[in-house]
Formats: C-alpha cells, sequence, structure tokens
C-alpha cells in the first residue's frame, strides 16, 4: 500500500510538472491532435530534419487562433519569438490566454507596422479581452491605457523576442529580454483561466517559435 501510494505521488508530480514547465510547444504541432486552428491554416518550416524552426499562419479576413489543447493555464509567463512585417494594417501578431472558446479569451498582441512610426508608436502593444473588450473599445473608452510604445523597439520585419507575465489579474508584457514592462495593465474579464494559443488579426499572417508556458 505504501509502495502505490508513493507511485501516485511520484505520477502526480510528473503531471504537475508538465503542466507547469513545456520544452518548445511549437514542436509539438506535427501532432494535430495537441492543437486546433480557427480561421486560419498552418506551415511548419524546417531548417533540419525532425526539428521544426517556426510555425506560419497565413493571412485571412477576421481574426485566427492556433489553440494548444493539452494545457490549462492561469498564471505564469508565456514566452514566445515572433515575426510580423512592417505593412500597414496587415500585421497584427501575439498570443491568447485564458481562452474559453475560439471568441472568449484574453490576450497580448503587437503591431510592427507602428515599431518605428513616432506618430503611432503608442499603438504598438495592445492588450484586448474578447468578446466585450475589442481595441477600439478600449481605445475610445479606455485612451493609451491599454496600448504602449514597445521597449526597446524591435526590428519590425524580424524575430523578437516577448515575455508575458500573468498574474491575475495583472499582466505584463517585456520585449527583448527587457526588465521594463512595455505594457502593464489589470485584466478586465471575469474568467482568469483556460487555454493559450497564438493568436492574428485581421488581414495578418504571422510566424512564431520558441513557445515556452511556465505556470506559477
Amino acid at each position: 500500500m505504501k509502495f502505490v501510494l508513493t507511485l501516485l505521488a511520484l505520477i502526480n508530480s510528473l503531471f504537475l510538472f508538465a503542466q507547469t514547465s513545456s520544452e518548445d510547444l511549437i514542436q509539438s504541432i506535427v501532432n494535430k491532435s495537441k492543437w486546433k486552428f480557427y480561421n486560419r491554416t498552418d506551415a511548419a518550416i524546417m531548417k533540419e530534419p525532425g526539428k521544426i524552426d517556426c510555425l506560419m499562419l497565413n493571412a485571412k479576413q477576421g481574426d485566427g487562433l492556433a489553440i494548444y489543447q493539452d494545457l490549462e493555464f492561469e498564471n505564469g509567463n508565456i514566452e514566445f519569438d515572433v515575426k510580423g512585417k512592417d505593412v500597414l494594417q496587415q500585421s497584427f501578431v501575439g498570443v491568447a490566454f485564458h481562452i474559453q472558446n475560439d471568441s472568449t479569451f484574453n490576450a497580448v498582441y503587437f503591431r510592427p507596422f507602428n515599431f518605428k512610426k513616432p506618430e503611432r508608436t503608442s499603438h504598438s502593444v495592445q492588450y484586448i479581452s474578447h468578446p466585450k473588450f475589442t481595441w477600439q473599445k478600449l481605445r475610445s473608452e479606455f485612451p493609451e491605457q491599454f496600448e504602449k510604445t514597445v521597449t526597446p523597439i524591435p526590428n519590425p520585419d524580424e524575430f523578437f523576442h516577448a515575455r508575458v507575465e500573468i498574474n491575475w489579474p495583472f499582466v505584463k508584457v517585456f520585449v527583448e529580454n527587457s526588465d521594463i514592462p512595455s505594457l502593464e495593465v489589470k485584466m478586465l474579464s471575469t474568467f482568469k483561466k483556460g487555454k493559450v494559443g497564438l493568436w492574428v488579426g485581421n488581414g495578418s499572417d504571422g510566424s512564431f517559435r520558441n513557445l515556452i508556458i511556465r505556470q506559477n
């Protein structure tokens, strides 16, 4: 009996570890049962046999999601590298979290085409909470509160590193390993737990790699 209890405790600890710390989840894209795609198709780019360099989501009207199925996320860190493009209104790239379904989630995303434009730089990184708090509603009713300039400013046509730190009800966004958050807001959703996914906005494609999730 003691052996059985010890074995169960070990299994439970291994399961907990799997839920709280992960390797690059992009590599799991080869197992289609682990991901669900909404309004997008994917292409895995290989640079060496057996290893995915990045995942590309195609451009299409409307928002798109690629949701990882094997993890329930509440608080912790989501790290990833992402590449958009410096084309006006055609590049919206980021991550969604606390996903309830394909239309209900929190998300943080970037507008690379604003990174180096002085007149629009304050609209470079955005928090949203769908379906109620879209970027349009937040910009109209809470101007300059839920979108900010990114610091430091990445190359808008190249991969850059982002870390989203979630500690309910607050979220912070760090870029290129900076210790200073580019965005720090109080989340607006009532839900605070759910799945994690890659997100691209209306008319946008995007490339992602090195997706690592660590729960607190």
